[in-house]
């Protein structure tokens, strides 16, 4: 594989703007064969590089098309001390120039190739994703390697991002949802990296420097972390050597990881006050696991109380019967070095004391009570029903192999997962709800003005 710049930029002038037409129409026949994945068998193999970098690959030869995920394991955690902020502001300039191709002729480049890139850095993970078209294969995989290996981090593509990111601090700074976020993860971790948003401050991302920004890379992007998954029109084979094109020269070992966090969060209510005429409320305790026994009860539990769906206690006791609301939500959060159990609302000012309190008592009614059998069946069939749903194309494929590679699941987890559902019974179901849930220990953050609600810290 050729890795001359000149040649990158010299297709920028052959190719045709029809190549682009041609990927969507490649993305669309993806959904349908994706619709088809996930009604038969997936066939995952596990491909290891000849120099030995790992890999889950679903082959699927029917369209000229392929999706690579990668994902590098510590992300936002992993920002130097007084540095916060730095490894999201680095990948965000990841396409901003690579080796000789500054940020111009690297946009030229990529679109010429008909390809897609993105990139996305959490407080877990720093995600790589690309789509491209069999034909271009080679030169997208260059340009990619460039991408991660070659960064160029000018100081005029820094300035311009870092003033993107500061416009979204900024307006940050006066929305109620970020400010709930912020306050939670401030009570439940402390000084912990999972403590502090992980975008970074104005104050801290002012002062971020071009040296920072490599710093950062070093940080990431190393192969002790790396998970990577393709889908699409690629032999185990050509997968290998595109592994080792593309990620053999990484560097072993990345920045330690960061310690376990503790939750700290305690039971109460925080009010922030801030002036709108409808308040937030973000609110949350101790959650559990992935790898606990048990999760799938705690899974199954959750859509009972408060998932995606217009039947959920909270949506029923909330909105239908009280009209509190448009929307109540709780959802599980196993991140890599800390569980929470989340949830969010938002009320009129007037109503949010009793939203908060509809809230407690319906985790103290699980508590107390459990649910019923209909309500079990019914969670069971709305989540493994809409399962399927969620292979809708070659690149959502991708980043489910890749989470589950994170969460050190077997290949056969596909094809399984719904009898892991089925399998929860009642009495599971029940046990969980009296062991995980916290009535007394539900802490609650309001942004807002609500009437009748103070804090009690």
């Amino acid at each position: 594989m050729s890795r001359n710049t000149t040649t990158l930029r010299a297709r920028t002038v052959d190719l045709r703007p029809l190549k682009r037409a041609v990927l969507a129409l490649v993305a669309g026949f993806a959904l349908l064969m994706a619709a088809q994945m996930a009604r038969a068998e997936i066939d995952i193999q596990e491909v290891t590089s000849p120099g030995g970098i790992k890999a889950w690959l679903v082959e699927d030869h029917t369209i000229p098309f392929s999706a690579l995920e990668m994902r590098f394991r510590g992300g936002t955690s992993l920002d130097a001390p007084g540095k916060r902020g730095a490894v999201h502001l680095m990948g965000g300039l990841l396409e901003e120039g690579s080796g000789e191709l500054r940020a111009q002729d690297y946009a030229r480049a990529l679109e010429a190739l008909a390809a897609n890139f993105s990139y996305d850095a959490d407080k877990d993970t720093v995600s790589i994703s690309a789509r491209f078209l069999s034909e271009n294969s080679e030169e997208v995989v260059e340009l990619l390697r460039q991408t991660i290996q070659e960064p160029r981090f000018d100081q005029d593509a820094l300035d311009r991002v870092r003033a993107q990111v500061l416009v979204g601090l900024r307006s940050d700074e006066s929305d109620p949802n970020a400010i709930a976020g912020r306050k939670f993860a401030e009570l439940a971790f402390g000084d912990h990296p999972y403590g502090t948003n992980g975008i970074g401050t104005v104050e801290s991302v002012s002062a971020l420097t071009r040296q920072d920004m490599f710093a950062a890379h070093e940080a990431v992007f190393a192969r002790d972390r790396l998970y990577v998954s393709a889908v699409g029109d690629i032999t185990p084979e050509e997968l290998g050597v595109m592994l080792d094109e593309l990620l053999g020269d990484l560097p072993a070992e990345g920045s330690p990881m960061p310690g376990p966090a503790e939750v700290m969060i305690e039971g109460g209510v925080t009010v922030v006050p801030f002036a709108t005429p409808q308040s937030v409320a973000l609110f949350g305790q101790k959650g559990i696991d992935r790898t606990d026994p048990d999760f799938f009860a705690a899974y199954v539990l959750n859509q009972i109380l408060g998932g995606g769906s217009f039947e959920t206690r909270l949506m029923q006791e909330v909105r239908t019967k009280r009209g509190l609301t448009y929307g109540v939500y709780s959802y599980l959060v196993p991140r890599d070095l800390a569980a929470t159990y989340m949830g969010s609302l938002a009320s009129a000012n007037e109503k949010m004391a009793e939203a908060v309190g509809v809230v407690r008592d319906q985790w103290a009614s699980l508590v107390a009570d459990g649910v019923t059998e209909a309500e079990l069946q019914d969670a069971k069939t709305y989540l493994t029903g809409a399962y399927p749903l969620r292979f809708n194309g070659n690149g959502q494929i991708a980043s489910i192999l890749v989470a589950m590679q994170m969460d050190d699941l077997p290949t056969d987890y596909v094809l399984t997962r719904n009898e892991k559902i089925d399998a929860v019974t009642l009495e599971d179901v029940n046990r969980v709800a009296r062991e995980l849930l916290d009535p007394d220990g539900l802490r609650f953050v309001v942004v807002g003005e609500p009437v009748g609600l103070k804090s009690t810290d």
